[in-house]
């Protein structure tokens, strides 16, 4: 079974997000707030993915994902980041980071496992 973190400062987001990826993909999902809490669980729980908010307070997702790709214990894990910025130049910027790919805020909660097992090459048992 995967196991994804899903990183975002909105608990609607971070619950609607559990719902569709437990219920449609299957998959277990692992909750943080915000990028210190992300960083720690990726950490200790070694997720198969991320799904990092780029807008955070204190730490945004660039900087939060900068940090996992310094840590030799999480700079591995693929991160997708969840935007509300889509932009062909944040796209641009996104993918010269080494992010895997970035999804569109609002998302549509019963794409989103789609998504995300298109951007890692993920097949989805149903």
């Amino acid at each position: 079974m995967k196991r994804i973190l899903v990183v975002d400062n909105e608990e609607y987001i971070q619950e609607v997000a559990k719902v569709c990826l437990e219920t449609v993909a299957g998959w277990e999902v692992l909750l943080a707030g915000s990028g210190k809490q992300c960083l720690t669980q990726a950490e200790a729980e070694q997720p198969d993915a991320i799904l990092l908010d780029v807008m955070m307070p204190d730490m945004d997702g660039i900087m939060t994902f900068q940090k996992l790709q310094e840590n030799v214990a999480t700079q591995s894990i693929p991160v997708i980041l969840l935007t509300a910025k889509m932009q062909a130049s944040d796209r641009r910027r996104y993918s010269h980071l080494g992010t895997v790919a970035a999804i569109a805020k609002p998302f549509e909660p019963l794409q989103l496992a789609a998504q995300i097992a298109a951007a890692l090459d993920w097949t989805i048992e149903t």
